[in-house]
């Protein structure tokens, strides 16, 4: 009888939710369970799982608002009941911040404390993230885990891409730009190292345009600068995030509205972008809905595509001229409209959109006449996990030794 095959556990912690994902451990993944707990926090909090064909199930309904720790309870107490987790051979997490590490690391005593150390580096993400590990950990002490970090990938950014002008003491804190969507970036540029091996060796941008959205400018297939810095709050206006703003504004607040430090940090996190331009949504989808009739919804849009619109602008300029732009994350994947806004009048740069494949979302949406290529890829952090872990830790080799 042949051993089970192995399998490794994605887990995706976000403020308000919880993504997993089951892989088979070979030389291509193979997904088997895919889902989320969504609305931790709020009401009607759900665990919502889609099998590897595409139903969807929600398998609890909870009427009453339920904590992070609650919700990750609930999430382990039900994966524990599934077939497959008796093949589960390693736990695979995605964290914001890696500081300087420059590939995924196993989940140690030392590692923890290094996460607990930085915390005040991503405060929205890291606590919740290192509950996790601490939570799996307790249950399952025997299973590795191993922290896969969205820094990573922008490690090697040039020097001069990762200074801060402040005062030189701070560097030897850590305090430099990061850059963040790591694993997205990563996944995307080997899926097109798959579809175009050259393009991949030459000058890419990629936008990431999610709820948090960033560009990276790539060459020769190593991130060169983003627009992500030391926190995933700066850069291009996100959906609640301001994206960069005069660090004088700060000050400004607090003399004038005796703002305190953890005020600030709320509302350039989770009250600002294209919320508080618009006053109404952080979703795109509702403000480009709006945007005839709400001239705040309006702004909101032409902000977020005028910005994009000039990140590209500088990365084509910091990379020396432009090969490929992808898009991708929700927006970039699922928006026409957006996309061709963000393009409008980057034909300087050779972007042209042809527009009934933009219409369609197809692949490649550039025009034959341009000569930059415009490429949609959707994005998966998760598989790109289940990557990193099954490379770390050698699963493929193990399984094609025992298969």
């Amino acid at each position: 009888m042949k051993p089970a095959v192995p399998s490794v556990l994605t887990i995706n912690g976000g403020s308000s939710s919880i993504r997993f994902a089951v892989y088979e451990a070979g030389a291509q993944p193979r997904l088997r369970l895919h889902g989320k707990i969504d609305r931790i926090g709020l009401t009607g909090t759900n665990l919502i799982v889609d099998d590897p064909g595409g139903k969807v199930e929600v398998l609890r309904q909870l009427t009453s608002a339920i904590d992070h720790p609650a919700a990750v309870g609930l999430l382990l107490g039900w994966l524990e009941a599934q077939p497959i987790f008796a093949s589960l051979k390693a736990v695979g997490h995605r964290i914001v911040h890696g500081m300087k590490h420059s590939e995924p690391a196993r989940v140690t005593l030392k590692l923890l404390a290094e996460l607990r150390r930085i915390t005040a580096y991503d405060p929205d993400h890291l606590p919740r993230e290192i509950a996790l590990i601490e939570a799996f950990r307790k249950r399952h002490p025997k299973v590795p885990q191993v922290a896969c970090f969205d820094t990573t990938f922008h490690r090697t950014m040039p020097r001069v891409a990762k200074l801060l002008p402040i005062p030189r003491r701070y560097i030897a804190k850590g305090v430099e730009r990061y850059g963040f969507h790591g694993l997205s970036y990563c996944y995307l540029m080997e899926e097109l190292g798959r579809v175009d091996p050259t393009a991949a060796k030459g000058r890419v941008i990629l936008a990431h345009l999610g709820s948090g959205a960033s560009l990276a400018a790539v060459r020769h297939g190593k991130s060169m600068d983003t627009s992500m810095g030391f926190t995933p709050t700066s850069g291009l206006v996100m959906s609640t995030r301001t994206g960069d703003i005069d660090p004088g504004l700060g000050y400004y607040l607090a003399r004038t509205e005796h703002m305190t430090a953890a005020h600030f940090q709320q509302m350039v996190n989770h009250e600002s972008g294209l919320l508080g331009i618009s006053g109404s949504s952080s979703d795109l989808r509702d403000l480009l809905a709006r945007e005839r009739t709400d001239k705040r919804a309006a702004d909101a849009v032409d902000l977020f595509c005028y910005q994009a619109r000039k990140w590209i602008g500088s990365f084509a300029a910091a990379l020396g001229g432009l090969d490929t732009l992808v898009f991708s994350a929700g927006t970039g994947e699922n928006s026409p409209v957006i996309r061709s806004r963000i393009c409008h009048g980057l034909d300087f740069l050779g972007i042209e959109l042809s527009h009934p494949l933009n219409a369609r979302n197809a692949p490649l949406i550039s025009a034959d006449t341009g000569r930059v290529k415009v490429r949609v890829i959707p994005t998966n952090e998760e598989l790109m996990i289940a990557r990193s872990v099954i490379r770390f830790l050698d699963l493929a080799e193990v399984h094609e030794f025992n298969s």
